[in-house]
């Protein structure tokens, strides 16, 4: 195995694009040497890109925030700008496993890894957040949901690499928030996860909403149906009745030792309604 660490996004792309075997980009690694050690995979080329310049930083963008692909889940978290703007995106990477993981592990990773249980993913589509995808052709932009493909799979081509992901700047009255089930108190994988962010008009009435449910679907899920069940609503019971029975609908999960189809069909709704609030409450206090 050859290990590289170029300093340049070009520099990545090329070696990435010209390795005829199998290549792995390493970040944080919380994944990949997992793989590693396990024997789960033995790539041919591993390749660091956190010297490349913007990897490591959180930087203001049009109002939102540009966080660089080898950014930790710890850094996120110490950045007060990124959790006022977004307190259920910083919450869903504090998740990822123990402390000490998340000094390393970042969410460009957790959504390469392409996990349908992956934290982070879920409260980054409810944000509407973009990836930055450099390759041999440029760079183009994706949506966060459109990057996974199924488990282990990825809308990324050969000699692609995620470079950052882009949080937008939220509207006035925004709230976001994410819940996951984990059958421990802390450093398990999500049998259902949710994150939720609506705005609210000056009278309290929702104008938009993003739901999106992780690990009850091959990927994650961006359910427009529950989305539309806030709009237009103060968020009461009544919407949020509506919004539990949408969610459930939504589901298309597995029975495995961690949940059955039925309980985690039920669970999507009950935290769909627990996330709902604590969003709207948030977007109410701004």
């Amino acid at each position: 195995m050859r290990y590289v660490a170029p300093e340049t996004i070009e520099s990545a792309v090329g070696i990435l694009a010209g390795e005829t075997g199998t290549a792995h980009v390493l970040a944080g690694g919380t994944d990949l040497l997992v793989r590693l050690r396990s024997g789960a995979t033995e790539p041919d080329l591993m390749l660091d890109i956190k010297r490349i310049a913007g990897m490591r930083t959180i930087a203001e963008e049009d109002g939102g925030f540009r966080i660089g692909a080898g950014v930790c889940a710890a850094e996120m978290g110490e950045h007060a700008g990124l959790k006022a703007s977004w307190p259920g995106v910083v919450e869903a990477a504090e998740l990822i496993g123990s402390t000490q993981v998340q000094g390393r592990a970042t969410v460009a990773g957790n959504l390469c890894n392409a996990s349908p249980a992956a934290d982070s993913v879920p409260a980054l589509v409810a944000a509407g957040a973009i990836a930055r995808i450099a390759g041999p052709d440029g760079t183009r932009e994706l949506p966060v949901e459109a990057v996974p493909q199924g488990p282990g799979k990825t809308a990324l081509q050969r000699g692609e690499f995620i470079a950052s992901i882009f949080l937008p700047k939220p509207a006035p009255q925004s709230g976001d928030a994410y819940l996951r089930f984990i059958p421990r108190t802390e450093m398990d994988i999500a049998v259902v996860g949710c994150g939720i962010a609506v705005t609210l008009d000056e009278s309290g009435v929702c104008t938009a909403a993003r739901v999106s449910l992780g690990a009850v679907a091959p990927t994650v899920l961006l359910v427009d149906d529950a989305a539309k069940t806030l709009i237009g609503t103060d968020i009461g019971d009544a919407a949020l009745d509506r919004l539990a029975e949408a969610a459930s609908a939504a589901c298309r999960p597995i029975d495995d030792k961690r949940g059955t189809v039925a309980f985690r069909t039920q669970v999507a709704g009950v935290l769909a309604r627990r996330v709902a609030v604590v969003a709207r409450d948030r977007a109410r206090s701004k």
